[in-house]
Order: C-alpha cells, then structure tokens, then sequence
C-alpha cells in the first residue's frame, strides 16, 4: 500500500465518505460561454472534474460528467465583448440578452453560443473522456426545472430570508420574486417589474426595466436568481461532486448560501466540492493576470494542441494541488514537456527522485494524466528541444525519415523505433515546428552561419583557439553520447584550455549561430553535421 495519497484519491475518497459509498455519482461543473473559452477552463470544469468522475468508475461505480452551459445568463456587453463586433456601438444594443440571443460577431455561427462553444467542445475528447455538455437553455424546457421553479416561487419568502442572511447590505424586500423573465420586445433577461405570475400556466407577467415594455413571457424562457439556479441544478441533475472557482469559496459566500438553499427549499444534501484557483497567462514572463472569457485574455485548447500533447497540459493541472495558481506562457512550453517526459521516466522506472513523496506525486500525477492506457514499455522520448533543433536543421522533406536516421547516427535513438516510437516523434516534430512559428524565443531560432564572423576570429585569445582545436580534434576522432560530450565540454573548458564553462559556449554558439546561447550545447552539436561542424571549428581557430 503506498505510504502518500494523491489529492485526486483523497478528494475520491471524501466523496464516497460524505456520500456513505453511493453506487452512482454524478460529477459536475458549469461554466459561462461569455467569451473565449480559454484554457484556463480546462483546469477545474473538465480536467479535474473528469479524472475524478474516471477513478470513480476505476472503484467499478456509476458515474457521469456533466458540463452545464449557463447559455440563459445575461450578456454583460463589456468593452472587449463588444471589441468582438465590427461595431461597436451597434454591438450596445445586444446589452441584457441571454447569451443564447447574442449574434455570432463573425456571421459564422448561428449566436454567440454557438461561436465561442464549438472550438472548446471539439477539444473536449483530446483532454477527457465523455463529458455530457448541458445547456440551461434546454434545461428549463424540461419538466424537472419546471417543478424546481414552481416550488421557488411557492416557497419564496423563505427563500428571501434565507438569501438575505448573506446578502448583508443589500437585503431583498418583502414580495421579491426570485425570477428573471425574457422581454419579448427588447429580449432583455433580468429583473424586471414582476406583476403576477401564473404557475398553472407557466407564464410570467411583467414590465420590462429596459424598454418599458409590458407583457407575458413563458417561464421557460426566463431563469432563477443565479444563486437559486446554482441549488436548483444541483437538485435537477442529482450533482455529488461539483469543485467551484475561488471566488465562491469565500466562507458565508455564494457557495455557503446555496447549500443551505438547496438542503431547505429543495430538501436535498449539497454536492461535495472544493475551490480551484485561476490559471494565469504569461507572455514572454510577463504576468498578464489570469485568463479571463469575457475579458477575451488567454489563449484556447486549440492553440495548446498545435504545440503540445493535452497529456502535458493535464499533468501540469493534476500535479499542482487545485488552489495553487499555474501560470501558463507559451515561450516556456519546452519546459512544461520537460517536466512531463521526467514524469514519465519516473512511471516507467527509468529514473529516481531524490524526495519519496515527490517521486510518488509525480508517478500518480503522470498516470492520472492518461486518457488511454500507457504503453507497458517506455518508449523513446524526443526531447521538445531536440524536436525544435531538428525540424530548423534538417530538409522538410521526409523530416521523420531524415529525424530517426540523425537520431540513430548520435545516439540518442538506439536501433529501430517501434511504431508507438515513430508517431511520438512526428508528433514531437511538428508541436515543436509550430511553437517556433508562433512562440519561440529568438535563442531557439536557429540558423548555421555561412562562414564564421571575421571580427570574431580576430578576437580569439590564444587559450581559446586552443580549446577550440582540442574540441576538433576529439570530434573527429569518435562518436559521443550526449552525456559523453557534456563532459568533454566541461573538461577542455576549464582543465585544458582555463577558460570558463560559460566563455567556452557562447564562444561555440557565436562561432555556428552568431548568437551568446542557443539549444543545451551537447545535443546541439551532435545534431549538427558532422562535417559542417568540424569545419566551422577549424575556420575558428586556424
């Protein structure tokens, strides 16, 4: 039995605990399409609810995964909403609409649901496995919310005072109906003049607070009070488990006033939860806040799955307990496959860590991070690094054919690659072949000079160009393993030539690139041509 628990099996089994070990559970999160449907979304509504939802069913329970789609909320018209528009004062009037009746900006969709949904749903399958995405639109056409709402309504004094308790300042009257119907003249959503409501019929009377408009409006076409509906969903679709964003978590906040709201009015026990921070988004490591869908800051599932497997951005959200923030940045992708190939090696055994604890979190991190079982071999790993050398170095042409045969001849791929080996690696090739048209640092981008600068010839001391001759003349008399030649570099620099480390590779990196730093010096060289490389060295130093 391991002697550390994962946070996702502690969360599992607090679950069943707070539940006395049900048979089924149903596992959700909801989310609104006010906007970009960033990655960040990916973390607490998909990632986390899903790998929870998938334990479940490992124990052999009934489980679902249900995304609830808040489609009814209103659509606020913020200053980069509207930037979304050709125009921008034109874009003023859909103010107040339920996100449902808001145009597609781009006269590609049918609304804006539809818009900014479809992208982030056609990703859904590449970072969980069958989530059930629900629209509130559809869901207060059913006869399940209609037998909520008419109990809201018949019970709602008691629900204003319980409301009231954590609305501190800012307390309900007497008479307030916790319903916002749909205006048939202006489709503003919200909280009108309610005149009477007739739950035999379902319809609402009303005066529109927008337009002035007075009318009947069919309930189904409205919502609940958005702390109402919160509970009210719980009830319709039987939620156990639902995490929620930190800004519900704040003790007597929205969270606690739903959970006495939906154990008193709908006489029900509150699903099992807990809060998961933001995920922020970083440019070049600059901190630019957290993704944000209305504010339109982040960037998309799609964006991610041109550059990376959704496996590393899954580990990176299951390694991290929920309420530490993860900052995202693009230019550090490399860095993120990093840690994840380590993960991996550690899964397979092919690699320590020194702490115990950390060497389990990463091992039940890596495994939780599977959407398919691994292979029961590691296979051969491309370094992201090596994948952005190699697709700058090599023809376009046959790049795969062209990857495994340099592979092979340094080293660092020995014999055949399986064919699990071989679509790792095209994959490898074109993740890091796109990062480096869209993303790349210039110190990745790379370009064998033509000659070695003058200048830099002239200035070469005399224990520099001897460094350089012994690198040459060990290159041309074997072949090296990475970390063979990693040693070598260390030694002529600082044993045999006195010259620091550092002095030594950028002198390297000026020589083949013209620039102070460039890709981790040992794979560089062996990726290069042999003979382009023993000729640069020699022009060096002669």
């Amino acid at each position: 039995m391991e002697k550390y628990w994962h946070w996702i099996d502690e969360t599992v089994a607090n679950i069943i605990e707070y539940w006395r070990d049900l048979d089924r559970y149903v596992c959700s999160c909801g989310m609104s399409v006010s906007g970009l449907q960033h990655l960040g979304r990916l973390r607490g509504e998909i990632i986390l609810t899903n790998t929870v939802k998938e334990e479940f069913l490992r124990l052999g329970k009934d489980a679902e995964h249900y995304l609830v789609l808040y489609t009814q909320d209103q659509w606020k018209g913020k200053v980069a909403q509207l930037k979304q528009f050709s125009s921008v004062e034109a874009a003023k009037q859909y103010r107040g609409r339920r996100l449902i009746d808001v145009p597609d900006p781009f006269d590609c969709h049918g609304n804006w649901v539809e818009h900014y949904w479809g992208p982030f749903r056609d990703c859904l399958d590449s970072f969980s496995v069958g989530v059930k995405p629900v629209f509130t639109t559809d869901l207060y056409k059913t006869d399940g919310m209609r037998n909520l709402v008419r109990k809201v309504i018949e019970r709602r004094e008691e629900l204003r005072q319980i409301i009231n308790k954590y609305r501190g300042r800012k307390p309900y009257p007497e008479g307030w109906i916790p319903f916002e119907p749909l205006c048939g003249e202006c489709l503003n959503i919200g909280e009108h003049k309610i005149l009477n409501v007739n739950l035999d019929d379902y319809v609402i009377e009303y005066v529109c607070s927008r337009c002035g408009a007075k009318g009947i409006s069919r309930m189904e076409d409205g919502k609940l009070n958005w702390r109402v509906e919160w509970a009210a969903l719980w009830a319709l679709l039987d939620v156990n488990f639902e995490p929620y964003g930190k800004d519900h978590a704040t003790p007597g906040g929205s969270r606690d006033s739903c959970a006495e709201i939906v154990e008193k009015i709908f006489e029900r026990k509150p699903p099992f939860g807990f809060p998961y921070e933001w995920v922020g988004w970083s440019v070049n490591g600059k901190d630019m806040g957290d993704m944000g869908s209305s504010d339109f800051l982040g960037v998309t599932p799609a964006e991610w799955l041109e550059i990376a497997e959704p496996e590393v951005l899954r580990y990176l959200y299951l390694k991290n307990k929920p309420m530490k923030r993860v900052v995202i940045d693009f230019s550090r992708v490399p860095e993120l496959v990093e840690n994840y190939d380590q993960a991996e090696k550690v899964y397979y055994g092919a690699e320590r860590v020194l702490q115990e604890k950390e060497e389990f979190e990463m091992r039940r991190s890596y495994e939780l991070s599977q959407l398919r079982a691994p292979p029961k071999i590691l296979p051969f790993q491309l370094r992201y690094a090596h994948a952005a050398t190699l697709v700058q170095l090599l023809p376009k042409e046959n790049l795969l054919e062209n990857a495994i045969k340099k592979l092979r001849s340094t080293g660092l791929l020995g014999g055949e690659p399986s064919e699990i080996d071989k679509i790792r690696i095209e994959r490898r090739l074109k993740e890091a072949e796109a990062w480096l048209k869209k993303y790349a640092p210039e110190r990745f981008k790379l370009k064998i000079l033509d000659e070695v600068p003058v200048t830099l010839r002239e200035q070469l001391t005399e224990g520099e160009r001897r460094a350089l001759k012994i690198l040459a003349d060990r290159l041309g008399e074997k072949k090296f393993t990475e970390s063979e030649l990693e040693n070598i570099l260390y030694r002529i620099a600082k044993e045999e030539a006195g010259l620091g480390s550092r002095r030594f590779f950028e002198l390297i990196y000026q020589i083949l690139i013209g620039q102070k730093q460039g890709p981790r010096l040992a794979s560089f060289i062996l990726l290069i041509d042999r003979g382009l490389l023993l000729q640069r060295l020699r022009e060096a130093y002669q």
